[in-house]
Order: structure tokens, then sequence, then C-alpha cells
């Protein structure tokens, strides 16, 4: 089994990750990174600078995603300040609180919202692949559901937040599912030609 680095301190983005990668036959682990000043414009942007960093410490393939909250209403915020969105310190639930004040004068038709995951893998051999999802929804009124984490009580699809959801169902129609689909078979593809 290959091991690759992931480039997160985030214990529930890790799982969501392992699940997905084991079945290709990855190993994922985390290790102790420096951090990473996230200077990109976009997701993707950010997600190449965590993956080149962890891959140059370690000496391993490492795996980051970068992925936010975008919000039409909000001009696209928080997008890649999603993390940062209520202050360096804030809990997922001051987040949420702010979010939702600052979506309380938007009726439903004006709530749609996106999550996106941008993937990247960077090689000891500077090969990189990338790959991204996005997951399409709106903003509720208030949070629903104990599962999940950051803003997914808040954030609908259909009549369900992806707080209600389980791992299967939100691995099924999530960005970062969607990203990890798309990302295993450029992997596949990179193997099967590297070999």
């Amino acid at each position: 089994m290959d091991t690759f680095v992931i480039a997160t301190h985030n214990q529930k983005k890790l799982a969501e990750l392992q699940r997905i990668l084991e079945p290709l036959g990855i190993s994922a682990v985390t290790a102790e990174l420096e951090e990473v000043e996230e200077t990109g414009k976009t997701f993707a942007e950010n997600a190449f600078l965590k993956a080149n960093a962890a891959c140059k410490q370690t000496g391993k393939p490492a795996v980051a995603d970068d992925s936010g909250l975008v919000v039409d209403a909000l001009n696209g915020a928080p997008g890649i300040y999603s993390a940062r969105y209520a202050g360096e310190n804030a809990t997922d639930a001051d987040r949420i609180a702010k979010l939702l004040r600052e979506m309380q004068p938007y009726p439903t038709p004006e709530r749609s919202a996106r999550f996106v995951s941008s993937i990247c893998c960077v090689f000891p051999d500077g090969t990189v692949l990338r790959a991204e999802g996005t997951c399409e929804g709106e903003i509720g009124f208030s949070p629903a559901g104990n599962g999940g984490f950051g803003y997914d009580p808040i954030f609908f699809v259909g009549e369900r937040s992806f707080a209600e959801l389980s791992a299967n169902e939100k691995d099924r129609l999530s960005h970062r599912g969607k990203a990890l689909r798309i990302f295993a078979k450029v992997l596949q593809e990179y193997y099967f030609q590297s070999k």
C-alpha cells in the first residue's frame, strides 16, 4: 500500500480523505508539517501551496484539499477565507453565527451557495495532479443536524443539511467526494502511464 501524506490538521477532513483513498490502495497519513501561509487567490492555488510544502518536507507524495463555501448573495464570501471568516481562533459555531447574521436579509430564492473542493497531489519528482468538485445547495435559516463539520449544519441540499447526512450520503453528494472521485481517476491514469 502506498503512503501519501495528507496536508491537514483537520481530523474530520483526514477521515473523509482516508475513506475515499483507501479503496485505491493508498494509506493516508498526516505528519508534523510547518504551517503554510495560504496566499493563493483560488482554492486550487492554496491546495498546491499546501501539497507542495508537505511533499518537500516529507519526501513523500502529498495531497492537500482547499475547500470552502461560496455564497452568491455575499459575492462569493466566505470563499477562500471560509476557515478564517469569523477571525483566527473562531469556532465552527462562530463562523455559522456570522454567516447567518449576514444572510438575514435574504429570502429563500437568494440563498444559493456551493461548496468547492480543490485537491492537489504533488509527487517528489515534481508531478502535479489536480481535481476539483462542487456541490450546489443553499444556506438554511438555522443549523440542523449533528454530523459533519464547518458550515455543514447550515448548508442544505434539498430538505436536509450536510450535518444530517450519513458519511456515505455526504461522500456521494459532497464537493470533496466529487473531487476525490475525479482525483481517483486522474491518479489511476497517472499510475497506469508511469508503470
